[in-house]
């Protein structure tokens, strides 16, 4: 296969500011170091997500400069010597999660949090802060390390791009709400209550259907993204109401309390009722102690930051939050943090996309750009836009 020698890419410029530039082609290299256990991938798509909008909004530390992008589907256009079980040709799905393979995290299937792919602290990803310094995939092209490891290769390429917007989701979103769901107890039956209706917090109300929940209620201030949850089969709770949301679940339910919680809004999160502009980064996961049963589970795969240089406060700017924790204690509640081990669960979700068990692309409204529109795309999507935007570099799937 011919291997193009330019590329471009969506670069963050300073806060609220994305810019499409040209960036240099991907080399199978790490540093001064040859990557033979890489490939080269033309991205087929590549998408926006809520975590990269916490950079664009100058709310981490991410420094101009940064190519952006962690939600990846591509075609193999080189491998590297070392490379075993892949090809050229194959069209696979990486997991935003960048994982070695040998680590003892990454053996025990923790791959969120592996040993040695980012010097700083445990776990990477592309087009990241603080995440390794991996080169974003919102780009024509990008490279990807211990190949063999990361890909999942569809079985198909013809099903594989019919079926690219809901496939699409397998990098991040679609994983990331399940993950929020499992942790959480979610399983037939179950109520389920989810802070956030963006992306994953649509993501994980499908995913919470999928696990056999008998009633699924989203809560979030913008009524198009509830009309989207809607859409679906979910209940609905608009929390610009002054009212208290054990309250506002008991008119649905008849009781003030759920079986299991997610948190798909995390550390940008804002006050319920009549004070909804402000601010206040703790207020979910309280509020999620007050309505989950006693000896239930509570998911959070929404975003918590080390480092929030634009919080209101001391505390919540080195990610100190003011929690309720002596009631979760009281209540005998587990939480579940951190970054979706997406290796745990794309191969599964995979086939219920294939075998039609699920329609997540229509569930979050995926909307397919070119590469050109992304700065369009982030400013919409921090509008509050009820899409998900999926970036198509080279105008292969227009609608």
């Amino acid at each position: 296969m011919a291997i193009s020698t330019g590329n471009r890419g969506v670069v963050y410029t300073g806060p609220g500011h994305v810019e499409v530039r040209s960036i240099d082609f991907p080399e199978l290299a790490i540093g001064n170091r040859k990557c033979q256990h890489g490939v080269i991938l033309k991205v087929l798509t590549t998408n926006i997500c809520g975590s990269d909008q916490h950079m664009v909004r100058g709310r981490t530390t991410a420094p101009s400069g940064l190519v952006l992008g962690h939600e990846i589907t591509g075609e193999i256009i080189e491998c590297g010597r070392d490379v075993e079980f892949l090809k050229v040709g194959d069209i696979v799905s990486v997991p935003f999660n960048i994982a070695c393979g040998r680590c003892r995290n990454c053996k025990e299937g923790r791959t969120g949090i592996c040993l040695n792919v980012n010097p700083a602290r445990p776990g990477a990803a592309y087009g990241y802060v603080d995440m390794g310094g991996w080169v974003g995939g919102q780009a024509e092209y990008v490279m990807v390390p211990y190949a063999d490891f990361n890909l999942l290769k569809f079985p198909d390429s013809d099903q594989a791009k019919e079926k690219i917007r809901d496939l699409t989701l397998l990098s991040d979103i679609f994983p990331t709400g399940f993950h929020g769901c499992v942790t959480a107890g979610v399983g037939p039956g179950s109520t389920v209550y989810i802070a956030g209706a963006g992306p994953v917090g649509l993501a994980a109300a499908v995913s919470a259907q999928l696990l056999g929940a008998a009633c699924v209620i989203v809560g979030d201030m913008i009524p198009e993204r509830l009309a989207q949850a809607k859409s679906f089969g979910c209940e609905t709770i608009d929390l610009r109401q002054d009212a208290e949301l054990p309250d506002l679940l008991e008119q649905i339910l008849g009781v003030p309390e759920v079986d299991a919680a997610v948190d798909c809004v995390g550390f940008e999160a804002h006050c319920h009722g009549h004070h909804h502009h402000e601010e206040k980064p703790a207020v979910v996961l309280n509020s999620m102690m007050d309505i989950t049963r006693a000896g239930g589970q509570i998911g959070i795969p929404g975003l918590y930051v080390t480092e929030d240089p634009g919080a209101k406060d001391a505390a919540a700017q080195k990610g100190s939050l003011s929690l309720r924790f002596g009631l979760g204690w009281a209540k005998s509640h587990s939480f579940h943090t951190g970054q979706c081990p997406v290796m745990k669960y794309h191969r599964q979700l995979m086939q219920a996309i294939l075998f039609e068990r699920v329609q997540i692309a229509k569930a979050v409204n995926v909307q397919v750009i070119s590469l050109d529109e992304a700065p369009k795309g982030y400013a919409d999507f921090d509008g509050g836009a009820a899409k998900k935007f999926v970036i198509d570099p080279h105008k292969l799937f227009a609608a």
